[in-house]
Parts: C-alpha cells; sequence; structure tokens
C-alpha cells in the first residue's frame, strides 16, 4: 500500500529494494491491491519481482472504483473479469496467488460473484481466492454457497487487526479456526500508531501517514490507542525490542493467525518489522499487552462467561 503513495509512502527505486530486502530474508508473500494508487502498487509490485516471481505468493485485490464508470468497481462479473484482467497486465504476470475481494458488494449477489471468481481459477488466471473487510456472517454465507454452487471458496480472510483492533477476536476468528479459514490481518501496527512513534501530546513525525493522517478523525489521537501504544513501549524497553516488533510479534502469535501483512515506507521500517519473525514474547510482556487491550465481553459472550463461573462454583447458580 506504501508502493507509489506520494503522501506517506515511497517511490519505485525504494520499492524495490524494500521486495529485494524482504525476499533475501526470507519472506514470500506480497500482497497489494488495484485500488492502491490507482494500480501503481500494482505496476511496481510487477517490476520488483519480475525475475523472481515463482519464489513469490502474490496476491492483490478487486473491489474498489478503478474508473468513474457504474462498472467500474464493486463485484460484479463484468468487473471482476475486466479487472483481473487489468491487474494481470500491471502485475506483468500470467497468475495470481490469492484473489481476494477487497470489501462485500451488498448491490450484487454473492453468488454471481464467486462463479466469477471460480472462473477465474478454472481459468488458471488466479490459483485461490480470498475476502477482506467481512463480517463473520458473510464470510459464512459465503462459505455455504461456495460448497452449494460447487465453486471454489473463501481459502482466507484479511481482517484489520492488531492491539487497538481486536473486534475480530469476537466472531471472525473463531469462524476461522472452525472452517479452515487462513487469516492474514493488515494494519497489525494500527497505521503507524503501535511503532512508538506516534505518543500523546507530540506532533507525528513529518512524511508519516500519522502527520497526513488519511483515516480522517481521531485516528491517531484516540486516548485508548495512545494508552495502548504506551504499554507497547514499555513492554519493548523492558525486553530489549523495538515497539514495532513487540506489536507484530503479538498479532502473529495469536490463534487463528496465519501471518499479518505489514507495509514499510523506509528500508529502516522494514528492518525493524522484520526483527518481529525472531521474536518471541514472555509471559509477562503477553500479560502486560492483554490488560492493556482485551476487549470487554459482549453479549452473548457475557451471559456464556457467567454460565462457566456458575458452572465452576464462583457464582450461585439462579
Amino acid at each position: 500500500m506504501t508502493f507509489a503513495n506520494q503522501d506517506w509512502g515511497c517511490d519505485e527505486p525504494t520499492s524495490k529494494r524494500i521486495v529485494d530486502r524482504f525476499l533475501d530474508a526470507g519472506g514470500n508473500f506480497i500482497d497489494t491491491a488495484d485500488g492502491y494508487s490507482a494500480g501503481l502498487s500494482e505496476e511496481i509490485t510487477g517490476r520488483a519481482i519480475a525475475d523472481k516471481r515463482q519464489s513469490v505468493v502474490l496476491a492483490t485485490k478487486v473491489f474498489a472504483p478503478m474508473g468513474s464508470g457504474p462498472n467500474d468497481r464493486g463485484l460484479s462479473r463484468k468487473h471482476i473479469l475486466d479487472a483481473v484482467d487489468a491487474s494481470l497486465a500491471r502485475l506483468g504476470t500470467d497468475y495470481i496467488d490469492l484473489y481476494q475481494v477487497h470489501g462485500f458488494d451488498d448491490q450484487t449477489p454473492i453468488d454471481e460473484t464467486l462463479q466469477a471468481l471460480d472462473d477465474c481459477v478454472r481459468s488458471g488466471r488466479v490459483r485461490y481466492i480470498g475476502c477482506s473487510n467481512h463480517f463473520a456472517w458473510q464470510l459464512m454465507k459465503a462459505i455455504a454457497l461456495s460448497t452449494e454452487l460447487g465453486v471454489a471458496r473463501y481459502d482466507c480472510v484479511q481482517p484489520n487487526y492488531s492491539l487497538v483492533t481486536r473486534a475480530i477476536e469476537r466472531e471472525m476468528l473463531p469462524l476461522c479456526i472452525d472452517q479452515g479459514v487462513g487469516v492474514i490481518p493488515y494494519s497489525p501496527l494500527a497505521g503507524g500508531v503501535l511503532t512508538g512513534k506516534v505518543r500523546a501530546g507530540e506532533a507525528p513525525p513529518q512524511g508519516s501517514r500519522a502527520a497526513v493522517n488519511p483515516f480522517g478523525g481521531n485516528f491517531y489521537t484516540e486516548e485508548r490507542k495512545l494508552a495502548i501504544a504506551a504499554v507497547v513501549v514499555e513492554v519493548a524497553e523492558s525486553i530489549g525490542a523495538t515497539p514495532s516488533a513487540v506489536a507484530l510479534s503479538w498479532c502473529a502469535n495469536q490463534p487463528g493467525i496465519t501471518s499479518p501483512i505489514f507495509g514499510a515506507r523506509t528500508e529502516a521500517q522494514l528492518e525493524d518489522n522484520l526483527a518481529a519473525a525472531e521474536l518471541t514474547l514472555n509471559d509477562e510482556a503477553n500479560a502486560r499487552l492483554e490488560e492493556a487491550s482485551a476487549l470487554e465481553l459482549e453479549y452473548p459472550a457475557d451471559i456464556l462467561a457467567m454460565f462457566r463461573r456458575m458452572a465452576r462454583g464462583e457464582l450461585p447458580r439462579r
């Protein structure tokens, strides 16, 4: 997502160096989307991996507007078949390892979307399919329809997940574990909130995403997020690691997580993020992070928790 982004991203030469270093370090999964910088990210990615294509698991997405016309967006059969060919051309490849729908299209029947994606798989243009930014019920409905229709199913989901955004733990993660769906969360550093560079009462670094705040509102000033980020910094200092490595390691080692996806704007950021692969948090560090970021129980989880406590004799039976 950082490639070709003029506000808080990096240019093509830097992108190429980041990809080369990532692959040399043993990484093999690269995720982009047609909507990132209006297709420029795909073009840069394709050129960066051109001589290493067979060793890369290449993922991209479809859904975002790519033009002003009514058929230039969404998950209709027409747009998917047009978009996959356009992505293949920009990426300079004849197949996409993982083709993901970037959101849920409530204007298109799910069976139309699934059958179009299945055609992409059967034609060899796509190897596997996945989804992103879905509710758990939407994913489960798609899985059930795939079985009923006899077509390719979503093999993975790409949700927003980090120490400050743990909502998928309520339903999405348990569903994916139950159904054998891979989970490749994006924004494990919460858009830079968890890097230690964003602090209460201080201006964010120039050129950073926080300085631009593409999300709007109080994304980088929300009190709860900054409080969690402060604990991440404390944990990092106590174990001799960086905040980014701590936050990424926590995310990567949560139950049901296949691999978090991170974006780097500089080679230094990449090295910082790569350190997470060698970091295993101890019980004390995990406990501090859990205490700072745990979700509150909501219905029906709160009622079920009450029944479990009653069964253990911790509460009187009513």
